[in-house]
């Protein structure tokens, strides 16, 4: 990956504290930038157009002082410098594919493999680490483009991507997918943010509450690849009442331990209708609750489980271990491998859609 500065004439800071020459630069012959969203009630969204990722969000709290809710760096450099998916786009396919291939069609594909012999979030060059063609079509609206070429990574046809961001005015991140391609190929679009909602941003989640409106999950193997379907009842994966995530993550349970915590695919009861909650996120401290909407049938819940007190973050601070959860919508892991997965196969003639709202409010009063 190639990187070189550029200069802006006239550098904006955001009220996160984020500075736009920062994130000015060219990465493989493209300019990278930094977009800031508001919408009436005052709330920011700063994105880049490098792996179009949300990079800050400041929401509420139960005080009424706007609160950075997700993770990331203040420079694009520092993106370059890090291996991760912090607030980033995911494709081609979200999630793992068993062994780096599948067959569609009679031909087998190959793609490059990047996690324990799996491919895992569209390989190492998935779309976190390209940058995306933007436009920021008004100051609550950002649209990201970006031709996917047959080949890349390993998956066939082009295809042609259209995100856009809205930060709505119900204080919501609006997130919808497009997509069409010239070849048969497999599509699984999401987002990879992770979320603090106590305001800290320096400080683990083991407080916060997590609902799932799930009676299942895709369990899986020791590598993370799904081998069955089975039932949350009975089990510290049933999120059906909301509950602590430290009530649940370290229990002896063949399914936390392969995942060391919560990492795995919850298969919605929502049946991909928009207007049903899949999925909540909830701190006391703060106040900030966040609901997620998704006309996806799966959503996955990742814990920090694999993050490490090492990396510094925007304005410096350190990111800990379980500092963060990500709600990532979606089709099931390696369902190119398992037909009886809802399919992910998009043909020449058909449009991938795909939309996914974390919506933010506030709880006045504390539950404990």
């Amino acid at each position: 990956m190639l990187l070189s500065c550029k200069k802006e004439e006239k550098s904006v800071q955001s009220m996160s504290g984020l500075k736009t020459k920062d994130f000015v630069a060219e990465v493989d012959g493209k300019a990278t930038a930094l977009y800031i969203l508001k919408n009436s009630a005052g709330l920011e969204a700063c994105i880049t157009n490098y792996g179009g990722r949300l990079v800050s969000l400041l929401v509420p709290d139960r005080e009424r002082h706007l609160k950075d809710v997700v993770l990331g760096y203040g420079t694009i450099e520092d993106y370059l410098a890090v291996n991760g998916n912090y607030g980033a786009l995911i494709g081609r396919y979200g999630n793992r594919i068993k062994n780096g291939q599948f067959t569609l069609d009679d031909v087998t594909y190959h793609l490059v493999k990047n996690s324990g012999g799996h491919s895992l979030h569209g390989g190492p060059k998935g779309y976190h680490a390209v940058v995306w063609d933007a436009e920021q079509i008004d100051k609550q609206t950002l649209k990201l483009t970006y031709l996917s070429k047959d080949g890349e990574e390993g998956f066939p046809g082009n295809l042609n991507i259209t995100v856009i961001y809205k930060l709505t005015d119900q204080n919501a991140i609006d997130i919808q997918y497009e997509a069409t391609t010239d070849k048969p190929t497999v599509v699984n679009l999401t987002n990879h943010s992770y979320f603090n909602l106590s305001g800290n941003l320096g400080s683990q989640i083991l407080d916060h509450y997590i609902y799932i409106n799930a009676d299942s999950i895709t369990a899986v193997d020791s590598t993370l690849i799904p081998n069955a379907v089975i039932p949350v009842a009975g089990t510290p994966l049933d999120l059906r009442t909301p509950m602590h995530i430290r009530q649940g993550i370290n229990e002896d349970h063949e399914q936390l331990l392969f995942g060391r915590g919560y990492d795995h695919n919850w298969i919605l009861n929502t049946k991909g209708d928009i207007k049903k909650i899949a999925a909540k996120a909830y701190n006391d401290d703060s106040g900030i609750v966040m609901d997620v909407y998704t006309t996806e049938p799966g959503v996955q819940l990742y814990t920090g489980n694999f993050m490490s007190n090492d990396k510094r973050g925007k304005h410096g601070t350190v990111y800990l271990h379980r500092g963060a959860l990500c709600l990532e919508t979606q089709h099931y892991p390696d369902s190119p491998n398992q037909p009886h997965f809802p399919s992910v196969v998009l043909r020449p003639g058909q449009k991938y859609t795909s939309r996914c709202i974390y919506q933010f409010k506030i709880v006045p009063n504390k539950v404990n």
